[in-house]
């Protein structure tokens, strides 16, 4: 079996053809690894994507991971090795990849609102309901994973601009409130936050649900417009232009009409990442979002993104991650979000990863059989 009929292709090398591989250190994807089997063993598996991975394929590698203890880099990476066989992803309609960058942000919050603190996040609503091949109405695109359950039956829930005009006030769904309508945006789009208390607290929300309206990049629509040169795009540009243009910010933000629902999680480690979409906790620089709908979490992935130095004190990145979140902007078999961590510094990183990349998936042996020619 291989790829073909999709729009990539997968070809065997060898570990030594990965740029990069000797000067990685890979030890800390084996703690995420035995996180992932206990999640598999527990719960349930993770949903196959298109290129035909399941989680069975993966428990080998994921067992053998269980009783190793790195020593040094060459162990771990001799590990890998050992068990898996690389595969450069190669799409058909560019030479490479693309990288981008998300992390957790911080934000200053308050348990009650008054002038100053007035912008709510919130818990999922219980008006919104997950849709499926049973409950979805004719008029709704299968592209929408959620929608509104009503007197009148099943329909699009509201747009971000409904929302932030009180369509959810009164209800007693939320979390805390913020000073920066563009603090709660951007939290949003990164699916998680440490939100900080008065008192010093802090409390871990992550990702619950959302609208279910797609995703539209408010970066595209400055550049569309020619307030933001599309060579220096960044989050920090963009975040620098909303607060030199307060009186079309709201205009900007409900350009993108996805919405956002939290959860409250458990942040008693501090040096791990909020629990993402695999349902285990990220690990700053070691974690990867991918197109969920083509790929399967907790397979490792080696990307090599030459111009991507900020990270690596000025050094080409190199590293061998674990696929473990998606997000409706990652899309296709090359396309990949890098985690920072968390915090303010993890922001400024994230927020000028903007990058081509090569992509490797690193296949368990007895998979990699299916792949080969």
């Amino acid at each position: 079996m291989s790829a073909e009929g999709q729009n990539f292709s997968l070809r065997e090398l060898n570990f030594l053809d990965l740029p990069g591989w000797r000067g990685d250190d890979p030890r800390q994807l084996v703690d995420a690894m035995r996180a992932c089997l206990r999640h598999l063993r527990s719960i349930k598996p993770y949903r196959t994507g298109s290129l035909g991975l399941s989680s069975h394929d993966l428990l080998p590698l994921l067992e053998a991971a269980e009783t190793f203890q790195p020593s040094s880099a060459a162990d771990a990476r001799e590990f890998f090795e050992q068990h898996c066989s690389p595969f450069a992803i190669l799409p058909q309609e560019t030479e490479q990849g693309f990288v981008t960058g998300f992390y957790e942000p911080e934000v200053e919050v308050s348990a009650v609102p008054d002038d100053v603190w007035k912008y709510p996040f919130y818990n999922r609503p219980t008006d919104l309901i997950d849709l499926d091949a049973q409950n979805r109405p004719a008029h709704i695109d299968a592209s929408y994973a959620f929608g509104l359950s009503g007197d009148n039956g099943v329909d699009f829930y509201p747009e971000r601009k409904v929302i932030d005009q009180g369509y959810l006030q009164g209800r007693n769904l939320e979390i805390a409130w913020a000073k920066s309508k563009v603090d709660v945006f951007f939290a949003h789009v990164q699916g998680a936050a440490r939100l900080k208390f008065p008192d010093g607290s802090v409390t871990r929300i992550t990702y619950a649900a959302k609208a279910g309206h797609p995703f539209s990049g408010i970066g595209r629509l400055l550049i569309d417009r020619g307030c933001i040169d599309p060579a220096t795009v960044s989050m920090q540009s963009i975040r620098r232009w909303l607060g030199e243009n307060p009186a079309l910010v709201d205009e900007v933000l409900w350009h993108n009409p996805s919405y956002i629902f939290f959860k409250v999680a458990d942040v008693s480690d501090e040096t791990l990442g909020p629990v993402a979409a695999a349902k285990v906790p990220l690990i700053a620089g070691r974690s990867l979002a991918v197109d969920r709908s083509i790929h399967t979490f907790g397979y490792p992935f080696f990307i090599h993104a030459a111009e991507l130095t900020h990270l690596d004190e000025g050094k080409p990145f190199a590293r061998l991650m674990l696929a473990l979140d998606t997000g409706s902007a990652i899309i296709g078999p090359a396309r990949g979000d890098i985690f920072t961590g968390s915090g303010y510094l993890a922001g400024e990183q994230a927020g000028t990863i903007r990058n081509n990349a090569d992509f490797y998936i690193l296949l368990p042996n007895h998979a990699a059989q299916r792949y080969r020619p």
